[in-house]
């Protein structure tokens, strides 16, 4: 389940990404159309829950309201010292983003485990193997703040093939009523 990024927010990022992608030579990185927030990975999915999971998604995001959000900075997970994923962050300081990747969790608690980390609203746009250190700056680069409204969650699924996976939109879920 995700949040998409408009194309005008994936410019921005792609900007503020620029004078660093040359000093990471060996990060994967994420192509742009595949940035989006996930606000509950589920994996691998039984066919007996094809219905049942559309049925909780609608539940868990109708008491949401649509809201908006922007992009602020650059980052990286687990720490700019030891980098494995490096991201794009968003601004979800009302906890709009966070309500919503709960109330998944709770719907679909019974067959999907619920996230133990605390919810951190972020494109992923590189992954390493080895742990970066990045350099100084890296994890205050501004990204150019567009703002979008969130309405709607979708549900993506994931073909992985090399270099990278791609994501086949199967529904979306409007927030509210």
């Amino acid at each position: 389940m995700a949040i998409e990024t408009p194309e005008e927010g994936k410019r921005a990022v792609a900007r503020a990404l620029a004078p660093w992608r040359d000093r990471f030579p060996k990060a994967r990185w994420v192509p742009e159309e595949n940035w989006h927030v996930t606000v509950k990975f589920l994996g691998w999915t039984s066919p007996r829950l094809l219905g049942w999971v559309p049925e909780q998604v609608t539940s868990a995001v109708r008491g949401s309201v649509p809201f908006e959000t922007s992009l602020t900075v650059l980052g990286a997970f687990p720490s700019p010292r030891r980098a494995r994923i490096l991201w794009a962050g968003l601004d979800d300081h009302a906890g709009r983003m966070a309500e919503v990747a709960l109330a998944l969790d709770v719907r679909l608690a019974k067959e999907f485990k619920p996230e133990t980390r605390a919810f951190s609203p972020h494109l992923t746009v590189a992954r390493s193997e080895r742990p970066l250190r990045l350099p100084g700056g890296f994890d205050s680069t501004p990204v150019e703040p567009v703002v979008f409204r969130v309405d709607r969650v979708t549900l993506f699924r994931s073909h992985l093939k090399r270099p990278a996976p791609t994501y086949e939109p199967l529904a979306t879920f409007p927030l509210g009523d």
